[in-house]
């Protein structure tokens, strides 16, 4: 098993639940989910009053199916440089959640998420047993994207993370190898060196170790 001594670096907290959904909103994620403006800031009022008035740290979620991947990888920003899917990964939105159970509605809440430093240089195969011994959840791709849209310096150099909640099972049944990370790009190769620095969606291997890459997870998820 690899070391797990390194130090989780901090990153600040995410901004209060009606500060999310105004973000969201501007980003127009409300009109790619197919839901009004007004609907997306109920949720986000009627979650922070059941926390007595407390946001508690959590991420305000879209569900997948009503706001993809593909759709929010855009969105994404860092140094000016919009978001992107590698080329090779046509199938992003085929990646699913596996073994999670997300809430049954637009939106939803996650709490305690968490990058997942101290897995750096882990594999994914390593990586989730760990997080299961842990009682903690891996985060789907989307729920990673969210993070990001609402807190950019949750993806910093050498510091990103994987979120191997999402898996695509083909269509014998078993697992695709690869699993959905999110990073920088070094504007090299197929990316462009236009694209240098922009977030980026892409995957590794299910039995690769990355030292730049850790496992997002979170505490659970709630309506």
């Amino acid at each position: 098993m690899p070391d797990i001594s390194s130090t989780t670096a901090t990153v600040p907290p995410l901004p209060p639940l009606a500060a999310q959904a105004e973000r969201l909103i501007e980003l127009g994620v409300h009109e790619i989910a197919g839901v009004s403006a007004d609907a997306l800031r109920a949720f986000a009022t009627e979650a922070a009053e059941a926390e007595g008035g407390e946001d508690g740290g959590a991420l305000l979620a879209v569900h997948p199916d009503r706001a993809p991947a593909s759709a929010l990888a855009p969105l994404l920003r860092r140094a000016d440089k919009p978001g992107f899917v590698v080329i090779d990964m046509p199938d992003v939105d085929d990646f699913t959640p596996s073994g999670i159970e997300l809430p049954d509605a637009p939106f939803y809440l996650v709490t305690g998420v968490d990058r997942g430093d101290h897995m750096s240089n882990w594999s994914p195969d390593e990586a989730l047993p760990a997080l299961t011994k842990e009682d903690r959840t891996p985060l789907v791709l989307t729920e990673g994207i969210h993070w990001v849209l609402q807190q950019p310096a949750a993806l910093e150099r050498n510091l990103c993370f994987m979120t191997i909640g999402s898996r695509l099972r083909k269509a014998n049944g078993a697992l695709d190898a690869r699993t959905p990370a999110i990073w920088i790009s070094n504007g090299t190769g197929r990316d462009g060196r236009e694209r240098r620095d922009a977030p980026k969606v892409g995957w590794c291997w299910w039995g690769n170790r990355h030292t730049w890459l850790g496992f997002a997870s979170a505490t659970g998820r709630r309506r």
